[in-house]
């Protein structure tokens, strides 16, 4: 994070207007290709219903008024048929073609959510709830489906086809073009004004979905604790009232879906109802407003084309609250990550070039660090660590260095000026930085799982004999050996069943398999007896030769074998504190 960005954190988030249509129809770009079939099948589907209405009109009327027999309209018949199939097929390409336009979309969004959150980094991230975070970007997003893979293919095809269909009809009667022109458009109308109520009432459902998510994800995660202190019973109350909340929203989003189609139904029974009625008194002879007879095929083909009008808007009405929906979670997505993502994001190059090849330098000016709760832990701080240097960073608990870790592995926000290898942090792509920076914390988070496959998170392509051997160089092994499943003894969430100190080993023999240019320590050595302790030490100088090393500790026994120390004062500065020479170093490793 840049000074600019630190700042306008500080002052708040800005978040502009959203604009929930525009933003959802600049993200289909990303499946335009399927979105483009799925939107140009019901249009090429109506081109063959025309033709299916006119062929079946003309078999009815040559075999009642010709009373021609069937065996000699066989061609007509098959092509009837074909025409049948061909719909059907049709109706599977585009339903397809929709279903891999919205993954494609959805993918692209979650992907560009997760950088997001990425960019972010924990210190923004501890600030809100991990479990609505989660459910903003798997159930928000996925409320995004039925938009982009029906909403808008119906919203094209009625349109287009409603009113194609009735101007294509009044050259056979004008009376039944007219017909179908004016009622038709009164369907999206009244469709509209109850998507309104839609609209809000999907944000409340979806707003009570993420509350239901993130409770249960915190609960869950917590629920060891709440069973130790005995509250596992109120919270069980708060997720059932929570549940029958949820249960009202889903309730309410429901009924004016009903209203929604009941609407529909209703204009377009009067519709069809009035074509029939208008054919059947002008075959009975009480109605005549053509001045011309209306032949059986002109009638038929008016009375078969009646309903196919109005299924597009039928599609449409079926499909309309995933409009709602959509629009609803775009809010919750930009209120959660307070910006949506911008679409040109996903085409964005993430940062420069950035491949170091050996080890690099680490410069800091005017280094500032705040917070609101403890206010400035780093204040104007001043460093500079020489590519392939191990420097020790000494000072009381509380007084910045985890901080500094973090900062340099860009893991928490700050000001001023600072460069990894003379690129400017802000600058340097996510993947490059995680490749080329190997940062471990006071409490590196393990997860469920062996101990083997929690080292191999360090490098997934890793073997087993590479596994080991990182294992074996962070003393790993002198636990493991005494479990009955050695590296494949499984472990809890954030490293249950091991001590701390052994946590810290699996981590750091992550970092082992790795080939970054800088090393961030923090305390790797702590809750460490002193011969692991000078072990652990060995095999970490080992490892750094030739790279950057920058180790906060406690330990004066770990800080008097570096290359340098340096130490935060009472000012919240950096001052270097003392140097060694480098073959000092060497024999007291030794």
């Amino acid at each position: 994070m840049n000074t600019v960005e630190s700042a306008a954190n500080a002052a708040g988030p800005v978040r502009p207007p959203v604009n929930e249509t525009k933003w959802l129809r600049a993200r289909g770009r990303v499946g335009r290709r399927a979105t483009g079939i799925a939107i140009i099948v019901p249009l090429v589907g109506a081109c063959l219903t025309v033709a299916q209405a006119y062929l079946l009109a003309t078999i009815l009327h040559r075999a009642i008024v010709d009373q021609l027999a069937s065996a000699s309209q066989a061609a007509a018949i098959l092509g009837l048929v074909g025409l049948v199939v061909a719909r059907a097929a049709l109706a599977w390409v585009g339903e397809a073609a929709g279903i891999r336009a919205a993954e494609d979309i959805k993918q692209a969004i979650r992907r560009d959510l997760f950088a997001t959150l990425m960019r972010r980094g924990p210190d923004w991230m501890r600030q809100r709830s991990s479990g609505e975070l989660a459910s903003q970007i798997l159930d928000q997003v996925e409320a995004l489906d039925g938009y982009f893979s029906r909403f808008v293919p119906a919203m094209i095809a009625a349109a287009v086809v409603p009113i194609a269909f009735a101007v294509g009809l009044m050259p056979v009667d004008l009376v039944v073009g007219l017909v179908l022109l004016v009622t038709a458009p009164l369907i999206p109308l009244f469709m509209a004004l109850a998507g309104w109520g839609a609209e809000a009432a999907s944000r409340q459902h979806l707003t009570a979905l993420s509350r239901l998510s993130g409770m249960f994800a915190d609960r869950l995660r917590g629920l060891l604790v709440l069973k130790l202190f005995g509250r596992a019973e109120d919270e069980i109350v708060r997720v059932r009232s929570a549940s029958d909340e949820f249960a009202s929203r889903t309730l309410a989003v429901l009924r004016i879906a009903f209203l929604s189609s009941a609407v529909l139904e209703f204009f377009a029974a009067l519709g069809v109802a009035g074509v029939a009625l208008y054919v059947g008194l002008t075959y009975i002879g009480l109605l005549d407003l053509r001045g011309a007879e209306l032949g059986l095929q002109a009638g038929l083909f008016c009375l078969l084309m009646a309903p196919e009008v109005y299924l597009p808007l039928r599609t449409l009405a079926a499909n309309y609250h995933d409009r709602a929906s959509a629009k609803a979670a775009v809010t919750s997505l930009a209120a959660t990550f307070e910006n949506l993502p911008a679409v040109d994001e996903s085409i964005a190059t993430p940062g420069i070039a950035w491949a170091p090849d050996s080890a690099i330098g680490v410069t800091a000016r005017h280094l500032t660090v705040e917070t609101q709760d403890r206010g400035a832990i780093l204040a104007d701080a001043t460093l500079d660590i020489a590519p392939g240097e191990t420097v020790a960073l000494l000072g009381p608990s509380g007084i910045g260095k985890s901080t500094l870790i973090e900062v340099l592995a860009r893991l928490r926000g700050h000001q001023g000026l600072v460069e990894l290898g003379g690129v400017p942090l802000e600058d340097i792509g996510e993947a490059a930085l995680r490749r080329h920076v190997a940062a471990l914390g006071q409490r590196p988070r393990l997860f469920h799982g062996t101990i083997a496959s929690n080292i191999r998170l360090g490098r997934a392509d890793a073997t087993d004999a590479d596994v080991r051997a990182a294992a074996e160089q962070a003393c790993v092994l002198d636990f493991a050996a005494r479990l009955p499943e050695g590296l494949e003894t499984p472990v809890g969430e954030r490293g249950r069943g091991l001590s701390g100190g052994e946590a810290q080993r699996v981590a750091l023999a992550r970092i082992f398999l790795r080939d970054p240019a800088l090393v961030l320590l923090d305390e790797p050595t702590a809750h460490l007896d002193v011969e692991t302790e000078a072990r652990i030490l060995r095999a970490v100088l080992e490892f750094a030769a030739g790279r950057t090393l920058l180790i906060a500790t406690h330990s004066m026994a770990v800080a008097e074998r570096m290359d340098r120390i340096c130490e935060i004062d009472d000012r919240r500065r950096i001052v270097a504190r003392n140097a060694r020479p480098a073959a000092s170093i060497l024999q007291g490793v030794a």
